[in-house]
C-alpha cells in the first residue's frame, strides 16, 4: 500500500448513549429511594441528582458536526459553527460494533461515540482498519 486513503465522515451523537445516561440517572434516584433515609431526604437528594445529572448533560461541549483524517495533515474536526480544528488521536478503543475516540487540541477534548445509530457499518469498518494498521498509535503526521 503506497498511499493510506483520507477518512471523512459526518458526525452526530449517538441517541442510544444520550438514553443510556437518562437510564442510569434514573437507576440511581430509584436506588435513593430504595435506601433507607427519610423522605424528605430522598426528595432532596433526589432533585440534586436530577439537576446535577441535566446540568452535566446541557453544559456537555458541542460535539463536531464532521471529522476527517488524512495521512498528511492528521485529524480535522468541523464545528457546528463551520470553522475547522486540528485534533490529534489521543487513544481509541474498539469495543464489539463500537469505537470510540479520544481527540484532543486547541484546549479541547472529544469522546466520540461511532455507534450502529449514528454511522454506517462502512465508515467503522474503514476505520477499524485504519487504526489497527497505525499498530496501536495515534494516528498523527509525522
Amino acid at each position: 500500500m503506497t498511499s493510506a486513503p483520507a477518512i471523512g465522515f459526518e458526525y452526530r451523537p449517538s441517541r442510544l448513549i444520550r438514553r443510556l445516561r437518562w437510564l442510569v440517572a434514573g437507576l440511581a434516584v430509584l436506588a435513593l429511594m430504595l435506601s433507607g433515609v427519610g423522605l424528605a431526604t430522598q426528595a432532596g437528594l433526589g432533585l440534586l441528582l436530577i439537576a446535577g445529572f441535566g446540568l452535566a448533560h446541557w453544559r456537555r461541549v458541542t460535539p463536531p458536526t464532521a471529522v476527517g483524517w488524512h495521512p498528511a495533515s492528521g485529524w480535522t474536526l468541523r464545528m457546528a459553527d463551520g470553522s475547522d480544528a486540528a485534533v490529534t488521536l489521543r487513544s481509541f478503543r474498539v469495543l464489539a460494533g463500537c469505537i470510540v475516540l479520544n481527540l484532543a487540541g486547541g484546549g479541547m477534548r472529544h469522546d466520540l461515540w461511532l455507534l450502529p445509530d449514528n454511522s454506517d457499518g462502512d465508515t467503522r469498518r474503514r476505520l477499524r482498519m485504519r487504526l489497527a494498521a497505525s499498530g496501536g498509535e495515534a494516528l498523527s503526521p509525522r
